[in-house]
């Protein structure tokens, strides 16, 4: 199954040797061979880098070791292709811009007949590729608009969970729906179900945890080292799969949670 992996922290951090660990799993720990990218917010900006490739061969990925990214908010996914063909516009994560500023999306999971289900709620958004994630995010930022116009910027935290949290669960009903979206404020995170490797090419049944997460203190003393550079440094990381063997808290099923600044502003139930 596809992997995510998030950042958010209250200093620039550089993301070096957690990107490094996370590219193992994209085709050479597991098979999620389709494609890899990462993102990350420069102010209003976003950086986007992203190739159809395994991340395990990539010398981009490389690279980034050796310049590594330095951002607040930065966002990475894996790639196991179930709808749509490893391509660049197939690739995760997706961006779009939204209130003049660059929004940020990846999903875990397969959403079926998600087209017929979870309309588009207007023409603005449009998916480039032909997965199902890229058009639930096309249906989250429709369902935000809105807000963000009446606003002329970010909405209240409580009215944009108000929306993401809604989504969340009309995704759920579809299939595994664990995402993060970022809008270049808060990130946020929804945890679901997700399919688990047995070894041999087998995959549980989805259940959870979809995603867990864990603080810089706890990666520092499991061996995740050099990311935060400020020893007063705020930082949570999340990941579909932990990144090390221990420091690391199970999301519960159906829960969306909002970071910013590396601490948790708001926790909320999407079952139902």
């Amino acid at each position: 199954m596809c992997e995510l992996f998030g950042i958010s922290s209250s200093r620039p951090v550089r993301v070096r040797y957690s990107l490094h660990v996370f590219a193992e799993h994209g085709g050479l720990l597991h098979p999620n061979k389709s494609g890899w990218g990462v993102a990350y917010h420069e102010g209003r900006d976003a950086l986007l880098i992203k190739e159809p490739e395994p991340a395990s061969d990539s010398p981009f990925v490389r690279f980034i070791g050796e310049q590594p990214l330095v951002s607040t908010c930065f966002m990475a996914h894996v790639r196991y292709a179930t709808a749509g063909e490893p391509s660049f516009a197939n690739t995760h994560p997706f961006i779009r811009e939204l209130g003049g500023q660059m929004h940020l999306f990846a999903h875990n999971g397969s959403l079926e007949d998600v087209r017929e289900r979870a309309r588009l709620p207007s023409t603005r958004f449009q998916p480039v590729g032909e997965t199902d994630s890229e058009h639930a995010f096309c249906v989250l930022l429709g369902r935000l608009a809105p807000k963000w116009t009446a606003s002329g910027g970010p909405p209240p935290l409580a009215e944009r969970i108000a929306v993401i949290a809604e989504t969340a669960r009309d995704l759920a009903r579809l299939g595994p729906a664990n995402f993060l979206y970022s809008d270049g404020e808060t990130l946020f995170a929804h945890a679901h179900r997700r399919s688990w490797d047995e070894g041999g090419g087998r995959f549980s049944a989805p259940r959870p945890p979809g995603l867990s997460y864990s603080r810089r203190q706890e990666i520092a003393v499991a061996g995740l080292r050099a990311v935060a550079p400020h020893e007063d440094t705020e930082a949570i990381y999340v990941a579909s799969v932990p990144l090390t063997e221990s420091g690391w808290t199970p999301l519960p099923e159906s829960t969306l949670i909002a970071f910013d600044g590396g601490r948790v502003v708001a926790e909320v139930g999407t079952g139902g």
